[in-house]
């Protein structure tokens, strides 16, 4: 782990010093992932994608 930071040193710097984040965008990952996650062995890709984006109706409101 050590060997991959010091490799990415400027990414890690950059992740602690800037003042922008990712966090909007992990918790959309995380609610599509706990919905495919539900839904596992019981549907298709097809009914998946309409639940995330009925899901994401819901949310714009």
């Amino acid at each position: 782990m050590a060997a991959g930071i010091d490799r990415d040193r400027d990414a890690v710097t950059a992740g602690l010093t800037l003042p922008w984040n990712s966090g909007v965008v992990e918790g959309h990952l995380n609610r599509i992932k706990m919905l495919k996650h539900q839904m596992f062995g019981r549907a298709v890709f097809d009914l998946l994608r309409k639940r995330v984006l009925l899901y994401s109706q819901d949310i714009a409101f």
